[in-house]
């Protein structure tokens, strides 16, 4: 359960907030103008000990031009669909605290279960050199809180913004405690405008997991590195190749379930 809320829950609310030009490219502080739908949806994958793939989809909504709603989830699928399943879903809420002319800063906050279903058996994904022992037999869904803050400069060429966000997980909704663990995220996005249809965009984030029993020193850093093209205003598609690396000591690796590894993906993008 733990391996699955920190592989998929994290990377579903390093995306609440994200996104500060109107126009839908990409850029890691847009955020969608009053009364604006947008839509992101992504195909990527995994490959080292365990090929994998998954479909996201982010759809979110302005309630005005500084508070906006989302809706992520996603579908996966690993070694020729041996384990497949419906898995994170999450609600988040961005909010625009700070808007003086280059200068942004949104606060965020998010409410997320996984697995949403676990595919040909009920249970909790854990990330194994066996495909075998995928799966638990019985219910192992985690519960995750978030809340965050992002902030940069942007300008018509380039970006640059930072992000720092307390993800708080558990057995149940409110089992806030003992029952529960937690981690940090921190993490830098840029995105550099080449022309005024193509765009370079990467980020890197570093999630320490901070709860004593979990093993010293452990974390995850995670990279991306894209390139998108602007159909028009309101369209963009990108294609992307990631990273992730861990950082550990002892069975730390091991208990949580963590893979090194490489990955490419594309994403299609639509503000209306």
């Amino acid at each position: 359960m733990k391996k699955i809320a920190l592989t998929s829950l994290l990377a579903v609310f390093a995306a609440a907030g994200a996104n500060a030009a109107n126009v839908i490219d990409g850029n890691p502080l847009y955020m969608p103008k009053a009364g604006h739908f947008y839509s992101e949806t992504a195909l990527s994958s995994h490959s080292e000990t365990i090929e994998s793939w998954a479909v996201s989809e982010e759809f979110g909504y302005g309630i005005s031009d500084k508070l906006a709603v989302s809706v992520k989830t996603d579908i996966f699928e690993m070694e020729s669909f041996d384990a497949y399943g419906w898995g994170s879903l999450a609600l988040n809420a961005t909010f625009r605290a700070f808007d003086k002319g280059a200068w942004k800063v949104d606060a965020y906050a998010g409410y997320g279960i996984n697995p949403s279903f676990g595919g040909e058996r009920t249970g909790a994904l854990i990330l194994s050199d066996d495909v075998d022992t995928y799966w638990f037999e019985q219910d192992n869904t985690a519960y995750a809180w978030t809340l965050g803050v992002r902030g940069g400069y942007t300008t018509g060429d380039w970006t640059v913004a930072g992000h720092v966000a307390f993800n708080y997980m558990g057995t149940e909704s409110f089992n806030w405690g003992d029952e529960g663990w937690h981690t940090w995220a921190f993490g830098v996005d840029g995105q550099y405008v080449i022309d005024s249809n193509w765009s370079l965009v990467a980020g890197l984030e570093y999630t320490a997991i901070t709860d004593d029993g979990m093993g010293e020193d452990l974390g995850r850093w995670t990279g991306e590195f894209g390139v998108n093209y602007n159909i028009d205003a309101t369209k963009y598609v990108g294609a992307y190749i990631n990273a992730a690396m861990n950082h550990h000591e002892g069975d730390a690796h091991d208990s949580w379930g963590f893979e090194d590894g490489f990955g490419f993906g594309v994403k299609f993008g639509i503000d209306f």
